[in-house]
């Protein structure tokens, strides 16, 4: 397909479309929050923990063994990563075991790793 055959010429506004649109339109803020939960997962290191975290609870030297990283990097990382909401977690002792927020930060990780997949 030649790239111009992706380009609608017509001067046509499907009124109730638009109106229908602008009534589901989300707060101004809302788009802001998710841009930055967008930018915060952007990252393939907090992406790879991120699947880790989906498959297991790890404290920081878990995950540093898995992804072959220094203790401090993941450190670095998940501070980002909890303070954005995206991971949360525990202390047992001197251990803190860190996970997924919540179950729609596992839902759209998960549901991104099958779209990914189902691409390739």
């Amino acid at each position: 397909m030649a790239k111009n055959e992706f380009i609608c010429d017509c001067n046509v506004i499907h009124q109730d479309i638009v109106d229908k649109t602008l009534k589901q339109m989300k707060n101004e803020d809302v788009f802001y929050k998710m841009a930055e939960f967008f930018k915060i997962v952007g990252d393939s290191t907090r992406v790879k923990i991120l699947f880790a975290l989906d498959q297991n609870e790890m404290c920081v030297c878990d995950i540093a063994n898995v992804l072959n990283m220094s203790k401090s990097s993941i450190s670095h990382q998940l501070g980002t990563l909890r303070r954005s909401g995206i991971v949360k977690c525990r202390k047992q002792g001197k251990e803190v075991y860190y996970m997924l927020d919540d179950e729609h930060v596992k839902q759209v990780f998960e549901i991104a790793s099958e779209h990914i997949e189902h691409k390739m």
